[in-house]
């Protein structure tokens, strides 16, 4: 399923929310459908099951019927554990009949090799329009209906609202449902190979039910960027929170690697970017992404990240304040009215502030620690935090640790405050507390780093959805996507080039293997870019024998450089000149590159520099374009400090993107260094942008490296340039 057209995707999410809530089942195979039918009836499901078998009478004491043809009706949702070949002919006929949707548990599919990979095309075929999950995928767990499409025992139950978590693998879809981290959950839906039903189908079903709290997504690869894109900022305007963990980091497409913006923008930073725009929590293991969840299943996004901790150790209080920080957490002084409130409670020898150490005078006592949690959770933070870690149950008394939260608990129900519970470590709150606190309203956390990593998380989630409206969808690769050697535009009329030999073939191949990608020589380069609005120094391209006087007439300092097109790393080899001041220094240095080229560029110098900034442009297989914006000249490589966002791109997340750069307090003025020009910046980065996307179709690399930022109200200028474009493959139609 394609899922691109609207028709289609009506059908499919029709599809999709008829396998997840289905009112009857079949089931097909064996053993692992008579597991599915003892796991439904395990679970509660109400609904018809109908095993279908040629040979057998009953499968788990009901019924066998012979095939799709003799069913009741059309069912809703199938699990399918035949042999794979007999799976292709139970998809087809269950299509044909009208069947909402089948999971697919038969393995030998593309995961082996080109013949399964035909077989699953052929499966993809005979499902049509119906929902597929699979195939070599473990099934579906509903919780909410008490749906078990699924070969297996789990260790799940019903709830009446929870998480759903989507997931490519199997075994780990199976491991989350064996949690004990007090999670509800409310679908644990598996891909497997992900041949039928896309993931941003899946999550648009799931957005459907108003019983889903948060969505998370085990991801290894995503198809459609832009169709993602739009989903997820759906989640957004509906305030369901998506979390993804994303696992692999092979290369999505075919990357060429002259610019060093290409060494600085990998697959990884392509998903970050992604995930960024769209509002989703990206978190790097397991733990984080059940943290992450159960905080959003019971808050939701915060309004912000301002946070109060409170414990009874000195030591505790400073592990939280040294974990907030780096997370970008903020832990403000306590108001005035909550530290006389708390003064009155706890006497002159306790130090009031935030992290709270409230020392273990009032442990024990529950009228005390009520009244001392009231005051801090009437600070009116975004997030309050208990440190708690109960002690071994086999060993120990927790009585009093049970006072102490419910004293926490009784503080938040007369304030109504965001509250968690967090113990320092995973096994520190056991799962019957957290079960019940979760009842309670009140977030259970387990592990402080992860517990942090979840409110920065939640913060960020409730940034995007305050500004979701200008937020806009990943242009990604879409349906123009590139083909190298096969575009429509006329790259020489467009740019106005001039003098032959300006610019030059690149015999590598292209992205299809086509030899038909043209770089740009860099004066080219430069104007190209200078109808766009970006600035470039004043210049000319001359021979080794009018150097001198063409910089008579420009004025010193100038810079001088070889003028070749296939020479991309100029500085490298020797082809830059800089800070020359005379003639004869202009002589010196077109004689020294001249094994390099026979033509020079000729430019004036840009003086007083503030800082160096690199833009840059590449294309992904998947993703499309992409921006990139870091610390530029010859600290490239060595720094790696740089932010990639997607096309297309707004000002203020240019703005945020250079604000996270380590190079930022060079733009801001450090010390006594003058504020560079950052808004003459953000144009010029902008002016990139729109190039970029008027040549969509043809651009493969743009490298401006670096960006000169001079002091405020002076401007920037572009002092080098990289452009790599598709030639016009002959026959071709200019536009």
């Amino acid at each position: 399923m394609s899922g691109t057209g609207r028709e289609d995707a009506s059908v499919e999410a029709t599809s999709l929310r008829r396998l997840f809530s289905p009112r009857h089942i079949a089931v097909f195979g064996g053993g692992a459908a008579a597991e599915a039918v003892r796991q439904c009836r395990k679970l509660g499901f109400e609904g018809a099951i109908w095993p279908v078998h040629p040979r057998h009478e009953t499968l788990e004491g009901l019924r066998c019927y012979r095939s799709v043809a003799e069913l009741p009706a059309a069912p809703d949702a199938s699990f399918v554990a035949a042999p794979r070949e007999a799976t292709l002919q139970v998809v087809a006929e269950l299509a044909a009949r009208g069947a909402g949707g089948a999971v697919c548990y038969a393995s030998g599919f593309a995961e082996v090799g080109e013949e399964g990979a035909a077989l699953q095309r052929r499966l993809v075929q005979a499902a049509g329009g119906m929902a597929l999950l699979g195939p070599n995928c473990y099934g579906m767990l509903n919780y909410l209906d008490g749906v078990a499409l699924w070969p297996d025992q789990h260790g799940g139950e019903r709830v009446s609202r929870g998480v759903a978590i989507v997931t490519q693998s199997g075994n780990i879809g199976l491991n989350l449902t064996m949690q004990r981290r007090a999670l509800p959950l409310a679908y644990l839906i598996t891909v497997g190979n992900k041949a039928g039903a896309p993931m941003e189908a899946i999550v648009d079903a799931l957005l459907q039910d108003d019983r889903v709290s948060a969505i998370g997504l085990h991801i290894e690869g995503l198809d459609d960027i832009t169709a993602f894109s739009r989903v997820a900022l759906q989640a957004l305007r509906r305030k369901v929170p998506l979390v993804a963990l994303k696992s692999g980091s092979s290369t999505l497409g075919a990357r060429t690697a002259l610019s060093h913006t290409s060494s600085l923008a990998g697959p990884d930073s392509l998903y970050d970017a992604l995930f960024a725009r769209c509002g989703i929590a990206r978190v790097h293991d397991v733990a984080g992404l059940l943290e992450t969840l159960k905080l959003l299943h019971v808050y939701g996004a915060l309004p912000g990240r301002r946070i109060a901790s409170a414990s009874c150790s000195g030591g505790e209080a400073s592990m939280v304040a040294d974990l907030a920080q780096p997370r970008g957490l903020v832990m403000p002084a306590l108001p005035p009215a909550s530290a006389s409130r708390l003064r009155a409670v706890l006497g002159d020898k306790v130090a009031l502030a935030n992290p709270l150490d409230y020392h273990t005078t009032i442990w024990g006592d529950l009228a005390q620690q009520t009244a001392c949690f009231t005051a801090l959770l009437q600070s009116g933070f975004d997030m309050h935090l208990l440190v708690l870690d109960f002690p071994r149950a086999d060993r120990c008394d927790g009585t009093s640790w049970q006072t102490t939260l419910d004293a926490w608990a009784a503080a938040q129900e007369a304030t109504r405050a965001r509250a968690g519970v967090v113990a320092s470590l995973p096994e520190g709150l056991p799962e019957h507390v957290a079960r019940a606190l979760i009842v309670r309203g009140i977030a259970p956390m387990q592990g402080l780093p992860e517990c942090l990593d979840a409110v920065a998380h939640a913060a960020m989630v409730g940034e995007a959805q305050a500004e979701v409206e200008v937020r806009l969808p990943v242009a990604g690769a879409g349906a123009e996507t590139f083909a190298a050697g096969r575009v429509g535009i006329d790259v020489g009329a467009r740019l106005g080039v001039g003098a032959a030999g300006e610019n030059a073939k690149d015999d590598r191949c292209g992205v299809n293997g086509t030899k038909s990608i043209t770089t740009l020589g860099e004066a080219e380069a430069k104007r190209a870019l200078a109808a766009f609005g970006v600035p470039v120094p004043e210049g000319a391209v001359a021979a080794a024998a009018e150097a001198a006087a063409c910089a008579d007439s420009l004025g010193y300092p100038v810079a001088v450089k070889a003028h070749a097109g296939t020479l991309a790393h100029k500085t490298e080899a020797g082809g830059v000149h800089l800070n020359l001041r005379n003639a004869a220094a202009v002589r010196a240095a077109v004689a020294a590159m001249a094994h390099l080229s026979d033509r020079f560029l000729v430019e004036r110098m840009a003086i007083g520099a503030v800082a160096e900034i690199i833009v840059g442009v590449q294309r992904d297989a998947q993703f499309g374009l992409s921006l990139t914006v870091g610390a530029g000249g010859i600290l490239v490589e060595l720094l790696q400090d740089a932010h990639t966002l997607l096309l297309p791109v707004r000002r203020e997340e240019v703005r945020a993107a250079l604000r996270s750069l380590k190079a930022w307090p060079l733009l801001e003025g450090l010390r006594a260094r003058p504020a560079g020009d950052v808004e003459a910046l953000l144009d010029a980065v902008l002016a990139v942008a729109a190039y970029a996307q008027a040549h969509a179709d043809t651009l493969l690399e743009l490298d401006v490296n670096p960006i000169v930022v001079l002091p405020r109200g002076q401007g920037v200028m572009a002092v080098d340039a990289l452009i790599r474009l598709s030639a016009k493959s002959e026959g071709s139609d200019a536009s």
